[in-house]
C-alpha cells in the first residue's frame, strides 16, 4: 500500500521530509504565492516563482515559450539535476501549475510540498523573511511534452465517447454559465463532469491532498474511473 493510497505517491513531499533537507544542496525549494506574500515570510531557502508565478507565455494564456524557459528556471537556480519542491499558500493551485510546467519541458524531478505555506505554518517549522542566495543554473528544457496536453479539435472529438471524459475543474457557476469572469461566452463543454479542483483538497484542515480513497470515490461518482482518458480544464 503506497502512502495514503496514492498511486504515485512520490509526486507529494511531505512537510516532514522537506524540513530533513532544506540545507541539502540539491534541493530548489520555490514558492509559487505573489512577492509581496513571499517577502513578508517564507520557507528558508525558497525563491520565489514572482509575478509570473503562473509560468504563463507572452500571450498571458499558454504556457511559457521552451525559448524563454530555460532561462527563467535557471534564474532561479534550477538546473537539469536540481530537485524542485513546489508551494504555496491557496490550496497548492499555483505550486500544481509550476509542477506541471516542469513536467511539461521534461523535468521530471519536482514535488509539491502536501499541505503547503499553510501546514509548514501550522506546524511551526522554520520560516524566515530573508531571500535566499542564487547562483545561476543551466536548464535545458526538453520536448515538450506533447501528450500533456489536447488542442481544440483533439477534445471536440471526444465529446461523447464512452472510455473518454472532459473534467470541467472550475467553480460551480462557472460550469453552470452564472459566471462568465470576463469571457464572451459561459457555460461548459457538451457532456462535461464537474468537481472544482478544490474539492480534492482538505480545505477545512490544512490545504493537504485527500486520502486517495476519497478521491476516488468523488471522482467515481462523477464518472471518472481509471479505465477512462480523462480531460480536464
Amino acid at each position: 500500500m503506497t502512502s495514503q493510497g496514492y498511486a504515485h505517491p512520490e509526486l507529494l513531499a511531505e512537510t516532514e521530509w522537506l524540513a530533513e533537507h532544506l540545507s541539502d544542496p540539491g534541493v530548489r525549494i520555490v514558492d509559487c504565492d505573489l512577492p509581496d506574500a513571499f517577502s513578508r515570510a517564507h520557507i528558508p531557502g525558497a525563491v520565489n516563482a514572482g509575478e509570473n508565478h503562473y509560468v504563463k507565455g507572452e500571450d498571458g494564456v499558454h504556457v511559457m515559450s521552451k525559448g524563454k524557459i530555460g532561462e527563467f528556471m535557471g534564474n532561479l537556480g534550477i538546473g537539469d539535476d536540481t530537485l524542485v519542491v513546489t508551494y504555496d499558500q491557496r490550496n497548492s493551485v499555483y505550486a500544481a501549475r509550476f509542477w506541471w510546467v516542469l513536467n511539461y519541458y521534461g523535468h521530471t524531478n519536482v514535488k509539491v510540498l502536501n499541505g503547503g505555506w499553510r501546514k509548514w505554518l501550522e506546524e511551526n517549522r522554520p520560516v524566515t523573511d530573508r531571500p535566499a542566495i542564487v547562483t545561476k543554473a543551466t536548464f535545458t528544457p526538453k520536448g515538450p511534452d506533447e501528450s500533456l496536453i489536447v488542442m481544440a479539435d483533439g477534445l471536440e472529438s471526444a465529446i461523447g465517447r464512452e472510455r473518454e471524459v472532459v473534467w470541467d475543474v472550475r467553480s460551480r457557476d462557472e460550469y453552470t454559465g452564472k459566471e462568465a469572469r470576463g469571457n464572451n461566452r459561459s457555460g461548459h463543454i457538451p457532456g462535461a463532469v464537474h468537481m472544482e479542483w478544490s474539492d480534492v483538497m482538505d480545505t477545512d484542515g490544512l490545504s493537504t491532498f485527500k486520502p486517495a480513497k476519497e478521491m476516488r470515490e468523488a471522482l467515481a461518482a462523477c464518472g471518472i474511473t481509471p479505465e477512462k482518458q480523462v480531460y480536464t480544464h
